[in-house]
């Protein structure tokens, strides 16, 4: 198994989205890039941890590459908004790849060119090293469960 860790806006929507694609055996939301390993999601809507809400899968790369999961990342928000997804605003919306290594950066930073050549050079998308992932469980806890 590999991991993906990709911000896209809201991370519910984009959860389902890849969840539902072959390869991908479990899906998880949470927040990633910010300064420290704790966060909730109070604090990361306040915009003073620097995390970005984030989808994290576990996938088979005997069934899908990381490529076209990021190919499918591109397809289903605009990276292109700056901070923004839909209604959605604030830097924890950002479209940001988080590698876990030297061969997912290359892989990212081929598939990063190619959506910009496509889009005239309006990817605002991030590329950087997995930092500070920890799962948005306060919010699930406070926000989903009755």
């Amino acid at each position: 198994m590999e991991i993906a860790v990709l911000a896209l806006g809201c991370f519910w929507g984009p959860e389902i989205k890849f969840g539902k694609l072959d390869g991908v055996i479990k899906t998880e939301v949470g927040y990633c890039g910010g300064n420290s390993d704790k966060t909730t999601y109070e604090k990361v809507c306040s915009g003073t941890t620097n995390h970005a809400e984030v989808v994290r899968l576990e996938f088979d790369p005997k069934i899908i590459s990381y490529e076209k999961i990021l190919s499918y990342f591109f397809e289903i928000h605009d990276p292109t908004t700056l901070n923004s997804q839909g209604p959605d605003l604030g830097t924890q919306y950002r479209s940001e790849i988080f590698y876990v290594n030297e061969n997912q950066k290359r892989i990212a930073k081929k598939i990063v060119e190619e959506n910009n050549k496509k889009l005239s050079g309006k990817v605002v998308t991030k590329l950087s090293m997995l930092k500070n992932y920890c799962i948005a469980e306060d919010y699930h806890q406070k926000y989903l469960v009755k």
